[in-house]
């Protein structure tokens, strides 16, 4: 018998006995449904906590500072011991050639007052090559990334800097009164204040200045925006809180403000002076996967600097995941099963009402193989039209639940936005491949007592 035949006559049987036929077909939709459904919940809780990951510095970055506290040594025997363990451009190099490393780039950050009418705010600072700013998953709603080498800073803001400005007289903000102040961080004058300390001596009257003398007015630079950052004042990332800028413009204001002083957050030697150098407060370092992060991580370590990463909270969470993509599987798994059973009734019956059928075909000369492989295809027919047709309402369940989380408030600080349920494509064809399996194992020892069942028996049965 032909491929095509028994191709042919499996769909035909099939189709002659419609109502039992659409019952078990029924069954194996829902199973497939459930077991792709359970599992789609499972990937999708663990790819929003990917996505929360990444906005809290990304999956396979790694930062690195020095193994001091608060990223500098507190005590160091000499200049020049000291000036050897900070992050400068020689350390960059060394990490740069370490196994899957991908990028590194230095971070300087540092204080400042920004100030614009009658409201001012707190900033925090980093320094950072233009080019490599969207390495730190920067992303922008107006204007664009600094120009290197400008000859003048060009700040880029956090999405919720705005949100921090209050009214010098009042102290009210956003996060006070609900309403965000009249500024244009794009077009209005910002103005900073770099030396903190020197701006409020000569405000309050605090004193002399260091060298004795009377305290002075430092400079307020207007610094012009080069963009700002995409999200709301609520939308939390993890540049959200931060005013970028070119980092070798950086430098040189710093150099100018602060002159022969120490710039807040730079290390100083065993007698408080200042280095020469301006050094990174930390290093950003890029892996080409996420499963060399650890590995990258414990060479940078061994180099003698703390570095940190997500990996072994992405690892710990992955694992958790994993059990209960397994637990939520092995409940939908249930009704597939149940769905086995019903295919194996079905062909039993079948087996039963088709026996003189089978007893012809056997007097005949047909193949024993073949009988068993009419029956076998026959059950894989019911779970490919089954698993086809659960496949296709998983994805509207998928797409129903996820449309009702996104539109529901539950309060859940985990990112909704990529949705709690995720069916990949290899998960549907591996469905779809299962439920064939299962059909046609169910249909196995049906097919076996037809091929068993003797011919004189079987024409002799009315």
């Amino acid at each position: 018998m032909k491929f095509r035949d028994m191709l042919r006559m499996s769909g035909s049987s099939l189709w002659k006995r419609k109502v039992r036929t659409i019952l078990t077909v029924l069954g194996v939709v829902i199973g497939t449904a459930s077991i792709v459904v359970m599992i789609s919940l499972g990937l999708g809780l663990s790819r929003a906590s990917l996505a929360e990951i990444e906005q809290y510095g990304g999956i396979t970055t790694i930062t690195v500072e020095d193994q001091g506290s608060g990223g500098y040594m507190e005590e160091e025997s000499s200049d020049s011991q000291a000036e050897d363990k900070h992050l400068n451009d020689d350390v960059i190099e060394e990490i740069r050639n370490i196994p899957h490393v991908e990028d590194v780039y230095g971070v300087l950050e540092t204080e400042a007052l920004a100030m614009c009418g009658g409201f001012q705010t707190y900033v925090s600072v980093r320094g950072v090559e233009p080019e490599k700013m969207d390495k730190l998953g920067i992303t922008l709603a107006q204007g664009s990334f600094p120009e290197p080498d400008a000859g003048y800073l060009q700040a880029v803001y956090g999405n919720m800097i705005i949100g921090d400005f209050y009214n010098e007289k009042t102290g009210e903000g956003y996060w006070y009164n609900g309403e965000l102040p009249d500024i244009d961080l794009m077009n209005d004058s910002i103005i900073f204040v770099f030396d903190m300390d020197s701006y409020y001596n000569f405000i309050w009257g605090g004193g002399e200045s260091e060298d004795g003398s009377a305290p002075v007015m430092p400079k307020k630079r207007i610094i012009e925006a080069a963009g700002i950052m995409e999200g709301t004042v609520e939308d939390y990332g993890s540049n959200s809180y931060y005013v970028y800028f070119d980092i070798n413009e950086l430098k040189k204001i710093l150099k100018k403000e602060y002159k022969n002083k120490a710039i807040p957050g730079q290390p100083t030697t065993s007698s408080g002076k200042p280095f020469k150098e301006i050094y990174y407060s930390s290093i950003m370092v890029n892996v080409d996967d996420m499963d060399y992060v650890q590995e990258v991580q414990n060479q940078i370590t061994q180099l003698g600097y703390h570095a940190s990463s997500n990996a072994e909270w992405v690892q710990s969470m992955q694992g958790q995941y994993f059990y209960i993509e397994l637990a939520l599987g092995g409940i939908g798994a249930v009704s597939l099963i149940v769905a086995a059973i019903g295919i194996a009734n079905t062909m039993m019956m079948s087996i039963y009402e088709r026996t003189k059928e089978i007893g012809i075909m056997k007097v005949l000369g047909c193949d024993m193989r073949n009988i068993q492989g009419m029956f076998l295809m026959e059950a894989g027919y019911i779970g490919f039209i089954g698993g086809a047709l659960g496949i296709l309402l998983s994805y509207t369940i998928s797409f129903t639940i996820n449309t009702v989380i996104k539109n529901l408030d539950l309060g859940m600080e985990m990112n909704m936005a990529v949705g709690i349920s995720y069916i990949p494509l290899w998960l549907a064809g591996l469905a779809l491949v299962f439920a064939v399996f299962v059909g046609m194992a169910a249909g196995f020892f049906p097919s076996l007592r037809a091929m068993k069942l003797s011919p004189l028996a079987a024409i002799r049965n009315e």
